[in-house]
């Protein structure tokens, strides 16, 4: 069915609230997560509704919408898309540092994970990924170290190497994730040199305890004032973060050949308006949250 792949990468430029709808901790609006490494996590199911809502605005032709993401619910045309967009992973994370202000942090298991699915969508990929011990971290340059050689993030500290590997990695990303406009370069600059590979352990304790939590107040439409038992916390994924996912493309399946696709056509349209482009995921738009920017990696080109 899909016979082109490629890989996104998902930069966010503001707080990301993608729901997970339900809540099992004090906080009352989390994030989704994985079930098996608790990441944060985007659904591809959300991905694909906020690019197929958005599609017009960015660029897209609105007679594209149904012959590539499939009619709406209830058409007496029913077919299938010609897309599909599957969950975003975490690559990376920002971590408040004492030097540097924060740093982006990642882990072994992370790095895999995102070089497999670049090898599997197509792009090259030949990461030196190193293997790091809990209480230890790899690091591109002694510039966040403290005297004594050490990393310290958040509370804690970590014994530090300097790896040249982790600076080779860095800088593939960057130049894989963050678009090349002038606009980015700074942050293109930041992921290459202060990126940290910390255990999958600490990893993942980071990426589970260090997102932003803001409290909400309810306001009575009567009054104009907080309402009784109104405090409730969102949960955010913070700005800097980076996440990949996969992008899958076939032909348009409308039956009308007149507005056939193949696959290629159709990866050339998304990829029109998704590289480089500043989208919007998840809730709270009003509030400026949800905003990311989208590299596309592999598939095909114009």
């Amino acid at each position: 069915m899909f016979e082109r792949q490629a890989a996104v990468f998902l930069y966010a430029v503001s707080p990301v609230h993608m729901g997970a709808g339900t809540a099992t901790g004090l906080i009352d609006n989390p994030i989704q997560r994985e079930r098996h490494t608790s990441h944060p996590c985007f659904a591809g199911s959300g991905i694909k509704g906020a690019v197929r809502h958005s599609f017009e605005s960015l660029g897209g032709e609105s007679a594209l919408i149904e012959r590539i993401f499939g009619p709406e619910s209830g058409s007496s045309t029913l077919h299938a898309g010609a897309v599909s967009f599957g969950d975003a992973q975490l690559v990376a994370f920002p971590v408040r540092s004492l030097k540097g202000g924060y740093v982006h942090a990642t882990c072994p298991q992370a790095l895999a994970r995102a070089q497999r699915l670049l090898r599997l969508t197509g792009n090259d990929c030949d990461w030196n990924i190193p293997a790091v011990e809990e209480g230890d971290c790899r690091v591109a340059g002694d510039r966040l170290l403290s005297r004594g050689g050490e990393l310290h993030l958040e509370a804690f500290q970590y014994s530090a190497v300097v790896d040249e590997a982790v600076s080779t990695l860095g800088q593939a990303l960057a130049a894989l994730a963050v678009p090349e406009e002038p606009a980015y370069a700074w942050f293109r600059d930041k992921l290459a040199r202060d990126l940290v590979i910390l255990s999958d352990t600490d990893f993942a304790y980071f990426s589970e305890n260090a997102t932003l939590v803001e409290p909400h107040v309810r306001i009575d439409e009567k009054t104009g004032t907080a309402a009784a038992g109104g405090l409730f916390y969102t949960e955010n994924l913070p700005p800097e973060s980076l996440l990949i996912a996969p992008l899958m493309a076939g032909r348009t399946r409308s039956g009308k050949a007149e507005e056939a696709l193949d696959a290629n056509e159709v990866m050339v349209k998304l990829r029109t308006v998704l590289d480089n482009r500043l989208l919007q995921l998840g809730g709270d738009a009003t509030t400026g949250r949800g905003l990311v920017v989208a590299r596309l990696q592999g598939g095909a080109r114009a």
